[in-house]
């Protein structure tokens, strides 16, 4: 079985944490001015980091480490190409 959780357990704690804070603030704000969209978007990005936590999943951190892993492929790819054909010009 493969799991899909690429953030630990003490972040995912805090991000449940600074999710519900950030949810509670946004929503506590937005009732007081229903007209502004900024109180929605921060509830929103609230929310999100409370689903992260509870799945543990990271999209952003998922992304981070996809291109770490693309950009050391190609390190050692490159550089298994510059020891396998030497260029001599003579």
């Amino acid at each position: 079985m493969r799991t899909t959780s690429n953030i630990g357990i003490i972040n995912a704690l805090i991000r449940i944490t600074l999710g519900f804070t950030i949810f509670a603030w946004s929503t506590s704000k937005l009732i007081n001015h229903p007209w502004r969209n900024s109180y929605l978007v921060m509830a929103m990005l609230g929310g999100m980091k409370i689903g992260e936590g509870i799945l543990r999943y990271c999209p952003l951190t998922a992304l981070f480490n996809k291109r770490q892993e693309m950009l050391v492929y190609n390190f050692d790819k490159e550089k298994a190409a510059e020891q396998e054909i030497p260029l001599n010009y003579q």
